[in-house]
């Protein structure tokens, strides 16, 4: 057999180049994050009505990820595997970004921001997913924490350019004050902007980059397996009892709405329950059939055969999630009524505060810029990856807790910087040490799976917060930064439990200490 080669070593620019589309994804993401909330808000929606137009984020990333991650792992045109689904998916969301300030011309306004949320959170995803597991086609092992690195600064630096868009704005003498049933003029320049910026930053990476062949890739990883059918394999031999038990469970959250009186919103996630239990009966009945290649029992079969360490790094993912969605949906109604004392969207104390929420937003975006490039190298040297990620996450805690404890404007970007610490970690470290203890040629479904416990919290943020709020804190939005803290701390411990499904040094990992 021939030995295997190595990937060349990238230097700065290419390091660059594989990572400056996401860029202009995050630039999308953070326009999204700071500003929704602003424009449901705006457009007649109440605080009871936000995680529900908010469902639309997580709900999308749950389907389109792992149906991205498939396919890009079996694709190859002209164009290479990744970059179709980075252009795709760069030019939808561009569209959603210039359609979104327009909702108030439409005769269902709210509706349509609603609609628009949908396409942008679907687009943002197509793209976004195969930018995590293009740092690992292109990287060797040993380059795989200095490119997720870089990555991560990108976010915290695209994320910082969308946060700030409206205050920069207002600054040079935009209105932002929103007309009756309108939209700031800082909010649609901001939007109208920011898709320019995603589309060009992604072109960017598009025509710079030039991605391994198929031929190249067997150089580097061996030739593929005649038969990777294990995973379904195995699926066809479980019982059809797990899938009954999901469906029967979602089928009594649906019930307990009526009869308990929880709020509509846990309909979604009873009906989600339902039908992954569907999904995976379907699944194992095709794997049965001998239909080894069909998507839906790839998917599932893969899922259900996860790398421990994927696994353990899957309950951490839950948690700091949770803490994150929480952050996104309410940080703009905390603000703006314990801070600035104001909940009426058409005074101007209250769009200070929504602009005050996007200079927060922006400060923990950029400490995660810089933290990514100068505080993880360094703790991940000394302390190992999974030491380094729960030490992040313990001053993210205490930047919620913070926000539940101050009501200073100026103290909250003390919190911020604890926040963005935790931030730059939860987008470097457990993709780091994913990419480094995966099976290479099935990053790109791998790492969509990974995004469902990402998604799968926000869905329940959405669908369960809302009942809890209304029956135990009404119009007390203050009290889901405590819930935030608590779920950032239980992640910093879950951590511990990563390092012992994590090869011991010398045996091929690339997380011991000295990997960043």
């Amino acid at each position: 057999m021939d030995m295997l080669r190595k990937k060349p070593r990238l230097g700065f620019w290419g390091l660059w180049n594989i990572s400056f589309g996401f860029f202009g994804i995050q630039i999308g993401f953070a326009l999204q994050n700071a500003n929704m909330s602003r424009v449901f808000q705006t457009l007649g929606a109440s605080m009871d009505d936000l995680p529900a137009l908010w469902v639309a984020a997580p709900l999308t990333g749950l389907i389109v990820q792992p149906i991205v991650g498939h396919f890009s792992d079996k694709t190859w045109t002209r164009l290479g595997r990744r970059r179709p689904y980075f252009l795709a998916g760069a030019i939808l969301s561009a569209l959603a970004l210039l359609a979104m300030p327009l909702a108030p011309l439409i005769a269902a306004p709210l509706v349509f921001a609603a609609a628009m949320l949908w396409l942008l959170d679907a687009s943002l995803n197509t793209a976004m997913e195969p930018f995590r597991a293009f740092v690992g086609d292109m990287l060797g092992t040993d380059q795989h924490s200095a490119g997720y690195a870089v990555q991560t600064a990108f976010i915290g630096a695209g994320a910082v350019v969308g946060s700030i868009f409206p205050f920069f704005l207002e600054q040079m003498g935009v209105s932002n004050v929103a007309p009756a049933g309108g939209l700031p003029d800082t909010v649609k320049w901001s939007f109208w902007f920011g898709a320019i910026a995603l589309f060009s930053a992604v072109l960017w990476t598009v025509v710079t980059t030039q991605e391994y062949s198929p031929d190249d890739v067997a150089s580097f990883e061996g030739p593929a397996p005649l038969d990777d059918s294990g995973p379904v394999r195995a699926l066809a031999a479980k019982s059809y009892g797990s899938a009954m038990v999901w469906s029967m469970l979602g089928l009594i959250v649906i019930v307990a709405v009526d009869v308990l009186g929880l709020e509509k919103e846990v309909f979604l996630l009873g009906g989600l329950l339902a039908v992954y239990g569907l999904i995976t009966a379907l699944a194992i009945y095709l794997a049965r059939q001998g239909k080894t290649a069909n998507m839906l029992s790839s998917i599932v079969g893969d899922f259900a055969g996860m790398p421990d360490v994927m696994k353990r790094l899957a309950v951490v993912q839950f948690f700091s999630w949770s803490a994150l969605f929480i952050m996104w949906i309410n940080t703009t109604p905390v603000v703006t009524q314990y801070v600035f004392g104001s909940t009426d969207t058409g005074s101007a104390a209250y769009n200070e505060g929504a602009n005050w929420v996007s200079v927060l937003f922006t400060v923990y975006n950029g400490v995660a810029a810089v933290a990514a490039l100068t505080l993880l190298p360094v703790l991940s040297r000394k302390y190992g990856q999974v030491r380094t990620h729960s030490t992040c996450l313990t001053p993210g805690a205490l930047g919620f807790m913070g926000f539940f404890l101050l009501r200073d404007a100026y103290a909250l970007l003390l919190c911020e910087i604890g926040i963005g610490i935790a931030w730059a970690s939860i987008l470097a470290m457990p993709y780091a040490i994913l990419a480094s203890n995966l099976p290479q040629r099935k990053l790109g479904i791998y790492m969509g799976l990974f995004n469902i416990f990402i998604v799968v919290p926000q869905l329940l943020v959405a669908t369960i917060m809302g009942s809890i709020m209304k029956t135990f804190f009404p119009g007390e939005p203050i009290w889901t930064m405590l819930f935030a803290a608590c779920a950032f701390l239980i992640a910093a411990i879950a951590m511990q439990r990563v390092a012992k499904a994590i090869p011991a040094p010398g045996m091929g990992s690339s997380s011991a200490p000295g990997s960043l």
